[in-house]
C-alpha cells in the first residue's frame, strides 16, 4: 500500500470505510444477494495519448517561487536603486572613481542577492515536487499514480480519505464519499457526494472513497482559477517587511526635501569648485538611504530557506519562517508527531464470553474491507489474517467525528452480521463495566478498540446505541525518538506546547507523561470543556494535554488561543488537522500526512519528523532577531545623515564627506558586520512592534552621532587654514563619526562572543590600516593633520560614546518596546 494511502485520522482511529473494490455496498436491503461492483475501466493509452496531443492535460505549474525574471527584476529595480543609480551615473563624471565605490557595493549586493535567492528558488522547487501530491488513476482498468500535471482531460481519478480534488470533475462511483469543501467555500460541514455530482479542485475527502471523471484541467479548473494571480512564494504578511516598508516610506519624505536643500545649499549659496560641490551633495545624499536593510532582509530569508531545505523542510510561504518565531504555544497532533504511524497489536481480550477463533475472523475481515487502512486498522490486519468466505455487504467509512466504523457481512455459512470498531468510550454508556478495564489500559499508555456487534443498520444515525462489546483490541504505539528532546527544547524555550488528539484523554496523558511533558498528568477530555471562548481559553491556558477532541473543537481551541494574544503554531498529518492547520498563525504539516493538510500548511516537514521543528523555530528566530539588531544599524546611519544635511543646510558651510568617505564608513560600521551579525545563532523569541523597537535606538543613536560630528566639524574649520583645510577637517569630521558608529556597532554585538569581539577588532583594525598606508590615505582623502584636532575628535567621539551608552540604558527602561 502507498504511503500516500496511510493517512493517520488521530481519534479513536479504529478502521477506515469500505470501497467497491472490496465488496461495494449494495445496501440493507439485500444481505444474501452477491454486491454487484460496476468498474469503470477508465481511459485507454490511445484515448491519453490523443488528449496530451490536444493539449487536454493539466499543465499548471507548480510554483514554489518566484520565477527568474521576477527574483532579478525585484532586487534590480527598486525605487533606491534607481536613486542611486543616478548619483552614480552623476559621479562617474564629475568625481574620481573612488566616490563612486557606493554604486559598484550596490551592484555587488544587488547581485549577491539574486544568486541567494536563485538558491532558494532551487532548494524550494526541488522540494516542491517531492511533495507534490501525486494522485491514482485509472487506465486500461488499472490504478497507478501519477504527477498532478499528467492528468487528462476525461481521466477517471480514484479518491480515498485525504485525497485531494486536483481537478474539476464529475462523480462515477461513491462510496459513503464525504467531501469537504471548506477551503473553497467557507462552509465546515463535509458534503456527502452520489455519483453524477460536481467535484471541486481543491476540496479534499474526509470519508469514504470512489472516483471522479476529470471536467476541467489545467487553468479551466476551479481552484487553478483561484491560484492563477499568486504563487507559494508569497510575502502576504510580514509585520518585518511591512515595517521596513513603513521606515522606508517615512525615510524618503525625510530625504526629499533634506536633498533639495542640500542640493540649493551646495550648488548655490557656496561658491565652490562645482565638481567638488557636486560630489559633496551626492556624499550627503547617498547615506539617507538604508537600501542594504532591504536587501539584507532577503538574504537572510533566503539563506534561511536554504539551510531548511537542507534538513528536508518545505517552507510554502516565506513570512511562516517569521510566524515561527513569534511562535509561543504549539499545538501538537499526538498521533504521527509525538507517535510513529505505525503500531502493533498486543493483546486481545474477549469480553461477554465470546469466542477467540469467531472475533479473529471478525476483525481479519474488517481489515480486509478496507483498501486505505489507517495505522490502526493496519495493525488489526497485520495480526489477523482475512477470513476469506466472509464477504462485506455494506460499510461505514471511518470518521474523526464519529470515531468508530463498521462493516457488515456475509458470513460463510450463510449468516449475516454487522460490527463496529472504534473507541470504548464513544461506542458504550458510561456505566458500562468494561470502561474501567479500558481506563487501566489507556493509563499505560495503550491504545484501546472495542469490537461490537449491532443489531441496527449502518446507516441508522443511532447505530451505536444497541451495540453489544465483544472484545477489546489493545494496540501499543510507537513512541518518536526524538519527541523528548523536542518537547525538552519548547519547554527551554518558553513555548508552551499543548498536546491536541483525538484519542482517549488518559491515554494521550500517558504517552506525553513518558515523553516527560509538564502538566500531563492532569488530563482534560475534551467533551467536556467549556464551550464559551474566554473559558476554554483560560482551560487551555491551565492543561497542557488534551483527549476526545473533535476536529471542530481544535479549531475552536486553536482561535481560543489567539484570542489571548498567543501565536499558535499547529501540527498535524490528518484531514481532522485540516481545519485547524488553516486557522493557526502556522501551520506545520508532515511529508507523509494527506494531501490537504500539506495543502494548507505553511511548512511540510518532509522527512516527517517531528525533531526538525525546533530547527524550523530556530531559524526563524535567528532571521528575526538579527534583522531586528542589524536593522539599528541601518536606521542610525540614515538619522545622522538627514540630521547632518539639515546641519549643514541651516549653517551654510560646506557639507563635510565625500561619498568615499561614507562608502567606506558603511562598508566598516554596517554593510560587512551587519552581514555577519544576521547569519549569527539567535534564540530570542521575536517580539512585535518591529518599527518601534528599532527606532527607540536608532533616533537617539543617529542624534547622538550627528551632533558629535557636526560639533568635530565646527571646531576643526576654526582650528584650520589654508587650502587642504577642507579635507583636514573632513579627516577629523571622518574619525569621530567612525568612532561613534564603531560604539553602536559594539552595542549591537552583545552578548559578546570571541567571533564578536574579533569582528569588531576586525573592522577598527581596517579603519585604522587607511589612516596609515599612504595609498589608502589618497584613495580614501583621509589624512590626519596635527595632533591637537584628532585627539580632540577622539575625545568628543568618546564623550558621544559616553551619552549613547547612558541614552541606550534609559531607552530600555524607559521606553516600551
Amino acid at each position: 500500500m502507498s504511503q500516500r494511502a496511510k493517512i493517520d485520522t488521530d481519534g479513536g482511529e479504529a478502521a477506515g470505510g469500505t470501497r467497491a473494490g472490496t465488496g461495494g455496498s449494495t445496501g440493507p436491503g439485500a444481505p444474501d444477494a452477491p454486491p454487484v461492483v460496476h468498474r469503470i475501466a477508465g481511459l485507454t493509452s490511445a484515448e491519453v495519448a490523443e488528449r496530451v496531443a490536444r493539449g487536454e492535460v493539466n499543465d499548471v505549474p507548480v510554483r514554489s517561487s518566484r520565477s527568474t525574471a521576477d527574483i532579478i527584476r525585484g532586487n534590480v529595480f527598486t525605487r533606491f536603486n534607481a536613486i542611486i543609480g543616478v548619483l552614480w551615473v552623476i559621479m562617474l563624471f564629475v568625481a574620481p572613481i573612488q566616490d563612486s565605490l557606493f554604486g559598484f557595493v550596490i551592484i555587488a549586493n544587488t547581485g549577491i542577492g539574486i544568486i541567494q535567492e536563485l538558491r532558494a528558488k532551487k532548494t524550494l522547487d526541488g522540494l516542491a515536487v517531492i511533495g507534490e501530491a501525486r494522485p491514482t488513476v485509472r487506465r486500461d482498468g488499472v490504478s497507478a499514480e501519477v504527477s498532478t500535471s499528467e492528468i487528462v482531460l476525461g481521466d477517471l481519478i480514484e479518491l480515498g480519505p485525504g485525497d485531494k480534488v486536483v481537478v474539476d470533475g464529475e462523480v462515477a462511483e461513491a462510496d459513503s464519499l464525504e467531501v469537504d469543501e471548506s477551503l473553497l467555500t467557507g462552509e465546515a460541514d463535509p458534503v456527502v457526494k452520489q455519483p453524477g455530482d460536481r467535484m471541486m479542485s481543491g476540496s479534499f475527502v474526509v470519508a469514504g472513497g470512489g472516483a471522479f471523471t476529470a471536467t476541467k484541467v489545467g487553468r479551466e479548473a476551479y481552484a487553478a482559477q483561484l491560484a492563477e494571480e499568486a504563487s507559494r512564494f508569497t510575502l502576504v504578511h510580514s509585520e518585518l517587511r511591512s515595517g521596513i516598508s513603513t521606515i522606508l516610506k517615512y525615510v524618503t519624505w525625510m530625504m526629499v526635501p533634506t536633498a533639495i536643500g542640500l542640493i540649493v545649499s551646495q550648488l548655490v549659496v557656496k561658491d565652490a569648485d562645482f565638481k567638488s560641490s557636486v560630489a559633496r551633495t551626492v556624499g550627503g545624499i547617498v547615506p539617507m538611504i538604508p537600501e542594504g536593510l532591504v536587501l539584507l532582509t532577503s538574504v537572510a530569508f533566503a539563506i534561511g530557506v536554504i539551510r531548511l531545505g537542507r534538513k528536508q523542510c518545505l517552507v510554502q510561504e516565506l513570512p511562516a519562517i517569521e510566524g515561527l518565531a513569534r511562535v509561543d504555544v504549539v499545538c501538537l497532533d499526538k498521533t504521527g508527531t509525538l507517535t510513529e504511524g505505525g503500531m502493533d497489536v498486543t493483546e486481545l481480550r474477549l469480553l461477554n464470553g465470546a469466542d477467540e477463533t469467531y472475533v479473529r475472523k471478525v476483525l481479519g475481515a474488517l481489515g480486509e474491507s478496507d483498501p486505505r487502512p489507517n495505522a490502526s486498522l493496519q495493525a488489526v490486519i497485520d495480526a489477523y489474517p482475512d477470513a476469506v468466505d466472509w464477504r462485506c455487504v455494506q460499510a461505514l467509512p471511518f470518521s474523526s467525528a464519529r470515531k468508530y466504523s463498521g462493516a457488515a457481512f456475509s458470513e460463510g455459512d450463510g449468516e449475516t452480521s454487522t460490527w463496529l470498531l472504534g473507541a470504548p468510550d464513544v461506542l458504550l454508556p458510561d456505566t458500562d463495566p468494561s470502561l474501567a478495564e479500558v481506563d487501566r489500559l489507556n493509563e499505560q499508555g495503550l491504545r484501546v478498540l472495542l469490537l461490537a456487534r449491532t443489531t441496527r443498520e449502518l446507516d441508522s444515525p443511532d447505530v451505536a446505541a444497541d451495540a453489544r462489546a465483544t472484545a477489546l483490541v489493545v494496540l501499543e504505539q510507537r513512541l518518536r525518538p526524538d519527541a523528548a528532546d523536542t518537547l525538552a527544547y519548547f519547554a527551554d524555550q518558553d513555548v508552551a506546547a499543548k498536546v491536541i488528539s483525538g484519542d482517549n484523554a488518559v491515554s494521550v496523558g500517558a504517552v506525553a507523561g513518558k515523553l516527560g511533558l509538564p502538566g500531563a498528568e492532569h488530563t482534560v477530555d475534551a467533551r467536556r470543556l467549556p464551550t464559551e471562548r474566554e473559558e476554554m481559553a483560560r482551560s487551555l491556558d491551565d492543561h497542557a494535554v488534551f483527549g476526545r477532541v473533535t476536529p471542530q473543537q481544535k479549531r475552536e481551541m486553536v482561535a481560543a488561543l489567539q484570542s489571548r494574544g498567543h501565536t499558535v503554531a499547529m501540527t498535524g498529518d490528518g484531514v481532522n488537522d485540516v481545519l485547524a492547520l488553516k486557522d493557526a498563525d502556522i501551520g506545520v504539516s508532515m511529508g507523509s500526512g494527506s494531501e490537504a493538510t500539506r495543502a494548507v500548511a505553511q511548512i511540510v516537514l518532509l522527512n516527517n519528523s517531528f525533531a526538525t521543528l525546533p530547527s524550523v523555530v530556530a531559524e526563524g528566530r535567528r532571521v528575526i532577531g538579527n534583522i531586528t539588531r542589524v536593522a539599528t544599524l541601518f536606521l542610525t546611519k540614515t538619522v545622522y545623515s538627514v540630521l547632518l544635511a539639515i546641519l549643514v543646510v541651516c549653517s551654510q558651510v560646506e557639507y563635510p564627506f565625500l561619498p568615499r568617505h561614507l562608502t567606506l564608513l558603511s562598508t566598516l560600521t554596517i554593510g560587512v558586520p551587519a552581514f555577519f551579525l544576521a547569519l549569527a545563532p539567535n534564540k530570542e523569541r521575536a517580539k512585535p512592534h518591529f518599527v518601534r523597537r528599532v527606532m527607540r535606538y536608532a533616533i537617539p543613536a543617529g542624534v547622538i552621532a550627528a551632533a558629535a560630528t557636526f560639533t568635530t566639524y565646527l571646531l576643526a574649520r576654526h582650528h584650520y587654514t589654508g587650502p587642504g583645510a577642507l579635507d583636514a577637517e573632513t579627516s577629523a569630521a571622518t574619525l569621530t563619526l567612525f568612532l561613534v558608529s564603531m560604539w553602536v556597532l559594539a552595542i549591537i554585538a552583545r552578548p559578546y562572543t570571541w567571533w564578536r569581539v574579533a569582528l569588531v577588532a576586525t573592522m577598527g583594525g581596517a579603519f585604522l590600516l587607511v589612516l596609515v598606508v599612504p595609498w589608502l590615505q589618497d584613495f580614501f582623502a583621509l589624512k590626519l593633520v596635527g595632533v591637537t584636532m584628532p585627539w580632540a575628535a577622539v575625545a568628543i567621539a568618546a564623550t558621544g560614546a559616553a551619552v549613547l551608552e547612558v541614552a541606550w540604558r534609559w531607552v530600555g527602561r524607559r521606553v516600551p518596546a
